[in-house]
């Protein structure tokens, strides 16, 4: 993975990390505010959404970086494949 292509995913990750941080604002306004039930699930289930995506988001930079890159990317972050798949899974 060239550092173009690490820049930009680190870069989606950030935004939406950035997003779920905007949600969890939503979420804890509106517990504050005493909202109805469906609004603070409907944020919640937003909320997990944005980080589960970002989560994803992470694991596949990490993936492709493996693919294209092995010895760089087990060297970098010290994961092994069988790692990165169990963190993963570790996500669903």
């Amino acid at each position: 993975m060239t550092p173009e292509h690490e820049q930009a995913a680190r870069r989606r990750v950030v935004n939406r990390l950035r997003r779920a941080r905007g949600q969890l604002d939503a979420l804890i306004t509106a517990v504050e505010h005493e909202a109805p039930c469906r609004e603070v699930l409907t944020q919640l289930s937003a909320l997990t959404h944005a980080l589960d995506r970002a989560g994803f988001a992470v694991v596949s930079s990490a993936m492709q970086q493996c693919l294209t890159d092995p010895e760089h990317a087990q060297t970098r972050d010290g994961l092994t494949t069988q790692e990165l798949e169990k963190l993963f899974l570790s996500l669903s």
